[in-house]
C-alpha cells in the first residue's frame, strides 16, 4: 500500500482507477473539474484502461452512463451543484434501469447567487431518485467508499447505481496523506462487473420500454424499495470485507462517536463531523456527557441505528448544512419521522448551520451543545434555529 498526499477529488480519481472503471463521462464544473482531469491523464498515459468520453453536459454525462451501463461496463462520473440537478431526470432513470453506476458528488451550494462552496442542498435534493448516497468525513474514507459502493451496487440483489459526496474546498482541495490499496487487493476485493441482464447483440432483451397500469410498473418500483433496504445488510457485509483486507472502517451507516452515557448528542453529515469530534472531547474532558451521530449512509436512511440511539439517548441535536423548506432542515425531518414510532421518544432539535459555506466553528457546536444540555432539564426552547444567521438592521 502506497501513501500519497492527496486532495479529496484526486482519492476519488484514484478510487475510479482502482475500480477499474471501463467508461468515464466527463464535463467540467467547479469545484469538481480534478477529479475528471486528473482521470484524463491517466488514460492518456495508459495507466488506466478506459473509454473517456467528453460530453457537452451533465445531463448527456449520465445518459453516456446509462447506455454504457446498459451493455454491461462498469462507468464512472462526476459532478457538482447544478450539474447534478441537470442530471435529475436521467438520475431516476439509471435507478428504474437497475444500473449500479457510480458517481462522486461535490457538495455545492445551488445558486441564485452563486456559490462554489460547501452546502449540501444538491445531493439531498437527490433523495427521492432511488441512488445510495454516502456522505464523507475525510479523503481516505472518499477513496474507500468509491470501491465499496462498486461492491455494493453491482451486487445480483441490489443494482442500484449510487454516489459519495465530499463538502466543496474542506476535501475536495485540501491535502491529506490517503493510503493508496495496491491493484491487487482491489482486484480481489471487486470481481470484474457481470450483470444478470444487459444490452447484447446475440440475446437480445427489451429494456425500459412502456408498462401499462395493470402489466409490472408497480411491481417493479417495490422492487426498487425492497432492494434498497436489502442494500443495508449489504452494506455492512462490504464494509466488514473492506475492513479485514485495510484495517479501516466507517461505522456502517450511522458512525457513533462518544454517545455511550450520552446527554446530548449532535447528529450531522459531511466534514462538520470532525470539527463536532473535537468539541466532544473537549466537553467530556470537563464532565459535559456529550457525543456525536454522523449520518454516513443517507440513502438508505439508517432509521433502525437511530431508533437504537434514541433509546439511549434524551437530547438529540440535528445539525443541517442546507434547507430544504419543509418542516425544518432535511436531516432534521428524516430524523424525526424515523423517531416517531418509539414509545419514549427523546427531545429533538433542529440547528440550520454552515449554509453555502459559512464556517461552522468548535464555539458554534459549543454554542448547540450547551444549548441541547440545558433543553434537556428545562425543555425545548424552540424546535428549529438558524445559528450564526446575519440579519439586517431594522429601520
Amino acid at each position: 500500500m502506497v501513501k500519497k498526499l492527496i486532495n479529496g477529488n484526486y482519492a476519488a480519481s484514484y478510487a475510479s482507477k482502482l475500480a477499474r472503471a471501463q467508461v468515464i463521462a466527463a464535463y467540467p464544473i467547479t469545484p469538481q473539474t480534478n477529479v475528471v482531469e486528473l482521470i484524463a491523464d491517466f488514460v492518456a498515459s495508459g495507466e488506466m484502461k478506459a473509454k473517456y468520453i467528453c460530453v457537452e453536459s451533465e445531463h448527456s454525462a449520465m445518459a453516456a452512463c446509462i447506455a454504457a451501463s446498459a451493455t454491461g461496463a462498469r462507468t464512472f462520473t462526476a459532478t457538482s451543484s447544478q450539474g447534478l440537478l441537470l442530471m435529475h431526470e436521467l438520475l431516476h432513470w439509471a435507478s428504474g434501469a437497475r444500473l449500479p453506476i457510480v458517481m462522486v458528488n461535490v457538495n455545492r451550494a445551488v445558486g441564485p447567487p452563486w456559490s462554489v462552496w460547501a452546502d449540501q442542498t444538491d445531493s439531498i435534493s437527490q433523495r427521492d431518485t432511488g441512488w445510495m448516497q454516502f456522505y464523507s468525513e475525510s479523503t481516505q474514507e472518499l477513496l474507500d467508499t468509491v470501491i465499496m459502493l462498486y461492491k455494493v451496487a453491482e451486487s445480483p440483489d441490489i443494482l442500484l447505481p449510487g454516489f459519495v459526496t465530499e463538502d466543496a474546498f474542506y476535501l475536495s482541495h485540501t491535502y491529506e496523506p490517503v493510503d493508496i490499496p495496491e491493484q491487487a487487493m482491489v482486484d480481489s476485493f471487486l470481481p470484474p462487473f457481470d450483470p444478470p441482464f444487459k444490452l447484447d447483440v446475440d440475446r437480445p432483451h427489451g429494456l425500459g420500454s412502456l408498462s401499462m397500469p395493470h402489466q409490472w410498473y408497480m411491481e417493479m418500483r417495490y422492487n426498487i424499495a425492497e432492494a434498497m433496504d436489502l442494500s443495508r445488510r449489504r452494506i455492512l457485509e462490504v464494509e466488514r470485507e473492506w475492513r479485514e483486507l485495510t484495517g479501516r472502517s466507517y461505522g456502517g451507516l450511522l458512525d457513533e462517536y462518544g454517545t455511550d452515557g450520552a446527554d446530548a448528542i449532535i447528529a450531522c453529515a459531511g466534514t462538520a463531523a470532525s470539527t463536532a469530534r473535537e468539541v466532544v472531547d473537549d466537553m467530556r474532558k470537563v464532565g459535559k456527557r456529550v457525543g456525536l451521530a454522523r449520518i454516513r449512509c443517507l440513502r438508505p436512511f439508517p432509521t433502525e441505528e437511530l431508533r437504537a440511539l434514541g433509546r439511549r439517548v434524551p437530547v438529540i441535536g440535528v445539525m443541517d448544512r442546507c434547507y430544504t423548506f419543509g418542516d425544518g432542515g432535511p436531516l432534521f425531518t428524516e430524523i424525526k419521522s424515523a423517531l416517531y414510532q418509539l414509545r419514549d421518544r427523546p427531545l429533538v432539535k433542529n440547528f440550520v448551520a454552515g449554509v453555502g459555506g459559512r464556517d461552522i466553528t468548535m464555539k458554534t457546536i459549543e454554542k448547540m451543545f450547551e444549548n441541547l444540555l440545558r433543553i434537556g432539564s428545562s425543555g425545548l426552547d424552540r424546535e428549529k434555529e438558524w445559528v450564526d444567521l446575519k440579519r439586517p438592521e431594522v429601520v
